[in-house]
């Protein structure tokens, strides 16, 4: 598993604090850990906030680093993951915040019509995942948004494949409901007219 960690080499330089390693760290994993944090949190500037939380994690933990125990970037996924889930348990000791203005698809290319409908369509699936059970929304974001295969997830959820798979089909059932509750409403809940 070892040789195969494309990592390591950039982790060692971190560890002996190369300046261009944490560059290159932070360009090779930031998109993907901020579209994670993103799609579980629904808000962008957390999902910063924990991708800074992240790569200060790999900073401490670089010249330490025990490959032999994990490939790194599945613990880096967990630590985003457990970091994202912290998030989530505070927001619902508190009051849930509203998370419609999560995601705003945003392209130039297509007309406003749309631009409009790709946004409501967005902020409807923002939704319905906000409304799907924490390890199901896990499943889905990991294998759909995170492309992982069902192996890597489930080694990340710490689980079988076999229970991936079951929340997964749980995860698509639930999403076709809530997505089918109001197909004829607006983002409110009202009838359009």
């Amino acid at each position: 598993m070892n040789e195969t960690d494309p990592d390591l080499e950039l982790l060692a330089r971190i560890g002996n604090n190369e300046a261009q390693a944490v560059k290159e760290m932070v360009t090779r994993k930031l998109p993907r850990l901020l579209a994670l944090a993103s799609r579980l949190l629904g808000d962008a500037d957390e999902a910063r906030d924990i991708a800074q939380e992240s790569f200060l994690r790999i900073w401490k933990q670089a010249g330490t680093w025990r490959s032999e125990q994990a490939r790194f970037d599945t613990w880096l996924h967990r630590v985003v993951l457990n970091l994202c889930y912290d998030r989530l348990r505070r927001r619902k000791e508190h009051l849930q915040s509203d998370s419609e203005e999560a995601f705003e698809a945003v392209d130039s290319g297509p007309t406003p019509d749309e631009q409009l409908d790709a946004s409501t369509q967005s902020r409807r699936m923002a939704q319905a995942l906000d409304k799907l059970p924490d390890r199901q929304r896990e499943a889905i974001v990991l294998q759909y948004y995170q492309e992982l295969s069902n192996t890597e997830a489930a080694a990340l959820m710490q689980i079988s494949v076999e229970a991936l798979e079951s929340l997964l089909s749980r995860a698509r059932r639930n999403l076709r409901s809530h997505l089918a509750e109001a197909p004829g409403a607006d983002l409110s809940g009202r009838r359009k007219p």
